[in-house]
């Protein structure tokens, strides 16, 4: 097998995905309904100043290749139209035992949760050192360090953690796997060098995209820090992957604007500060629509954002990407990439984007994003008869116009 497999192709996105054994903790962190001594999410502080640099960090990891690589040898038709070879390559070699464990991985992950294998194990062991296979072996076995350190992240959650446990000893067997077919000596000297050599292409240009503080002035709050780490995966697509800290993994086939838009789009996630209950009302009452209720329910599921939470977070990002994106020159045919992206479900996104960037429009005014969101669902500019409207004149849709509505607000 040879390094001819990490092809080069034509991205399909450049969104990321909320963890599918998240979602719930994450509903419940913007309702600010957690015990404190259960949600570790900090509050942004708006009165800390903001950061006036961006440090650029990019890395090729054999831990996150190795999870992303866990998608496919389920045999999931989803990744098999990226890495049949990868499939066909490693699959004879697995024992009936292994493949099961594989399989496992996927219907408890997807198939019952809903979630993405890749995404959600890495964001999870993602809270932890570990970079050998033996390592994160390790850990599925005793995972007590893993706790403890994901207590201390925002991701932290009792039910999400009940999964985990549950699929711990698959995910072992999993990982055992591919260390005993010698998966860790095939990354080294296949993949490794061309991810290596891609790093070097690109990291010059970075400096000069000062992305941080730009973000910031958008959302209205400090970042946890200005240190981005990109992580180039050969096997992480058609996904951009959030982890702990202000860490995300991108594909290393992407050219240079979509590495520069998924560092953008990642370090935004969530956009909001935890416990607002003015933007979970907000959230509730777009979830109440009929047309984003139908973009939420009949889509690929495969794709995530299968809740009210995950999807009104990801249209939000997605506009704000696009609003700062093109201050840095990486601007894009927006209308088109709504159209298609993910079959075009983010309706939402196209509506945030034209509304916010229009009342942006005098002077630069700043404007904490969240605040903005609150007051626009108030006046009705991201739902009913505004949606509609957003799709007959920007996205180019034909969709049956819903019965009138009154948005419900949430208690």
């Amino acid at each position: 097998m040879n390094s001819g497999l990490i092809r080069s192709k034509t991205p399909v996105a450049s969104a990321c995905y909320l963890p599918g054994m998240l979602r719930l903790g994450v509903a419940f962190l913007l309702l600010g309904i957690l015990s404190p001594a259960v949600s570790a999410a900090p509050t942004p502080d708006s009165a800390a100043p903001l950061h006036t640099q961006t440090a650029w960090d990019l890395r090729p990891s054999l831990k996150y290749d190795a999870i992303c690589l866990l998608n496919v040898l389920s045999g999931d038709p989803y990744y098999l139209q990226y890495y049949r070879a990868e499939y066909d390559h490693f699959a004879p070699l697995f024992t009936p035992g292994e493949q099961a464990a594989f399989r496992r991985l996927k219907q408890v992950i997807k198939d019952e949760g809903g979630g993405i294998v890749s995404a959600d194990l890495a964001l999870y062991l993602s809270a932890v050192d570990d970079e050998t296979l033996e390592q994160m072996i390790h850990t599925t076995r005793d995972h007590s360090a893993l706790e403890a350190a994901l207590r201390r992240t925002p991701y932290w959650d009792p039910q999400a953690w009940v999964v985990f446990e549950n699929i711990a000893p698959s995910l072992d067997t999993a990982l055992g796997a591919l260390q005993r077919v010698g998966f860790e000596r095939w990354w080294e000297t296949e993949v490794r060098p061309r991810i290596e050599k891609r790093i070097a292409e690109i990291a010059p240009a970075l400096p000069r995209y000062n992305i941080v503080p730009a973000i910031e002035h958008r959302l209205g709050f400090r970042l946890p820090s200005d240190r981005i780490t990109v992580y180039l995966m050969a096997y992480s697509e058609p996904h951009g992957i959030r982890i702990t800290g202000a860490r995300f993994l991108t594909h290393v086939s992407y050219p240079f604007s979509i590495v520069l838009r998924n560092a953008i789009h990642e370090m935004m996630h969530p956009p909001f500060a935890a416990g607002r209950a003015d933007v979970a009302a907000a959230i509730g009452r777009l979830g109440a629509d009929p047309i984003l209720r139908e973009r939420i329910e009949h889509h690929d599921r495969a794709l995530g954002y299968n809740d009210v939470a995950g999807y009104v977070e990801e249209d939000c990002v997605q506009a704000l990407e696009a609003i700062i994106g093109e201050q840095f020159g990486v601007g894009r045919d927006q209308r088109a990439y709504w159209r298609e992206q993910d079959g075009g479900i983010h309706v939402l996104a196209a509506a945030i984007y034209l509304n916010y960037k229009r009342e942006l429009a005098p002077a630069n005014t700043p404007m904490a994003f969240a605040d903005w969101l609150v007051r626009a669902v108030d006046a009705g500019q991201l739902q009913g008869d505004a949606l509609v409207e957003v799709e007959h004149t920007f996205l180019g849709a034909s969709v049956p116009r819903p019965a009138p509505t009154t948005p419900r607000k949430t208690p």
